[in-house]
């Protein structure tokens, strides 16, 4: 039996001091068996697969509503994190942002913020398709297994 197989018998208490041990023992050690069992999720605290990315995007999309709350966008969630409603720069959404004093740059950020934009929904259009492939795979390969059941395994019928 493996040894991960066994410390998973006793837990996360049995990771935690395998890590004290390995940095008492010699700090790199301790670092990559705390590396190992964040990143695995033995300790729960770990993002995996689709939920990993799901967590990303939302926290973007945080980052996304906050600056445009604090340079003063209209349709911002949160509120602005107590800017009292207004922004120091004025302006509207990231469409009209007020001008800098320099039309190339004005020009060079409003280029940047839409070409942004229709990257960000690109990929969440990209994620969506993926989750879809996903469960479609998923759904035809219970479909074909339940095909491919004997009648004798089915279900009494009333």
């Amino acid at each position: 039996m493996p040894i991960t197989a066994k410390l998973d018998e006793f837990g996360k208490p049995a990771w935690i001091a395998l890590t004290v041990l390995g940095f008492m023992a010699w700090w790199p050690l301790g670092l990559a068996i705390l590396a190992f069992t964040i990143g695995s999720g033995r300790m729960g605290c770990g993002y995996r697969g689709h939920d990993r990315w799901q967590h990303k995007m939302d926290r973007l999309q945080q980052k996304m509503d906050w600056m445009r709350a604090k340079m003063g966008g209209g349709n911002a969630s949160g509120g602005g994190f107590g800017f009292g409603g207004g922004s120091p720069f004025g302006g509207g959404s990231w469409g009209h942002q007020p001008s800098s004093g320099n039309a190339a740059f004005d020009e060079y950020r409003s280029e940047t913020l839409k070409r942004l934009e229709d990257e960000q929904r690109e990929f969440k259009a990209f994620l969506e398709r993926l989750r879809f492939a996903k469960d479609k795979t998923e759904f035809d390969a219970f479909m074909a297994e339940r095909r491919n059941r004997p009648s004798s395994e089915s279900p009494a019928q009333n």
